[in-house]
């Protein structure tokens, strides 16, 4: 009996065609960004950059039917709004690239503004090895920023989730960053042998107030509540923030706290009651003031 050939595997959609697909779907899922989406995800299953994956689709490129196979069920995820660092594993923070995934908080480009508030603070202290702390650190995001930006400081970071410090333990590990030192510990109880010895206090803490529900189904149902929320208006963490840093600074240290863009005023308030100096909010480059920095006197 003659044996018949197997049927030819289906043609591989081109690259530009696949793009256009993801970002009419990611559209229609609500994702605010799609075509943004539809590219870092190509690029995640054909190991590239979004760069690398925008010159595929000029080019004519089409999809290997591995990496083809691979990008379905990632798609279907993205579309019932899970985070689409969770699907890549990855995180862009600054000049880094964190792990994530369920359990930590998922670093935004607003903390990177933070972020570079400590660093600044950090970098004109006049020291050969100032010191830094990054309080509820997370994924560990302003910590490492801080330890590689400014790579003569000795930076301390605390983090008192399970969940979240298997990833700041990962990072730290990832980047390589010798001048880190990582503490399973409460925010309140944090690093009591730097007493009087820092010269930033940094942390992006839970501010969301408990009945302020965020819209976003990426935030609503995968970040953390504990990373989230603050009490009945946000404030709980900045309120002991303010006292540890009194605690942990010398005088002239700075004070950098991120914040929901209508809390500056109160986070002032509450920080000039307890005796911190020259107390301001800063915007972000979108305009939306999102932290608020203080000195120890």
């Amino acid at each position: 009996m003659r044996e018949t050939a197997p049927p030819p595997a289906p043609t591989a959609a081109p690259v530009a065609e696949v793009l256009r697909d993801l970002e009419a779907r990611f559209a229609a899922a609500g994702i605010p960004d799609p075509r943004v989406d539809a590219e870092l995800l190509v690029g995640h299953v054909l190991r590239t950059s979004r760069g690398g994956v925008q010159a595929a689709a000029i080019r004519g490129d089409r999809m290997p039917s591995a990496a083809a196979a691979a990008l379905l069920p990632l798609v279907d995820r993205r579309c019932a709004r899970e985070p689409l660092q969770h699907l890549t594993g990855v995180a862009p923070f600054r000049s880094l690239e964190l792990a994530v995934g369920p359990g930590v908080f998922v670093p935004r480009p607003e903390t990177e503004m933070v972020a570079q508030l400590a660093i600044d603070a950090l970098g004109a202290v006049v020291a050969p090895a100032p010191i830094a702390v990054d309080l509820g650190t997370g994924s560990g995001a302003i910590a490492l920023a801080m330890a590689t930006e400014v790579p003569h400081a000795r930076v301390f970071a605390a983090e008192n989730s399970v969940d979240a410090f298997i990833w700041t333990k990962e990072n730290v590990a990832r980047v390589g960053a010798t001048n880190v030192t990582l503490a399973f510990v409460d925010l309140a109880d944090a690093f009591p042998e730097l007493d009087g010895t820092v010269s930033v206090v940094a942390s992006n803490p839970p501010y969301v107030p408990d009945e302020a529900i965020p819209r976003d189904p990426e935030v609503r149902l995968y970040d953390p509540p504990a990373a989230l929320y603050g009490g009945p208006d946000g404030l709980d963490a900045v309120r002991q923030l303010s006292r540890v840093g009194l605690r942990l600074g010398h005088p002239g240290a700075t004070l950098v706290i991120e914040h929901g863009e209508w809390q500056g005023a109160a986070i002032r308030e509450l920080l000039t009651a307890d005796g911190w100096r020259a107390a301001a909010t800063h915007p972000d480059l979108t305009g939306r003031d999102r932290a608020t920095t203080a000195v120890r006197p």
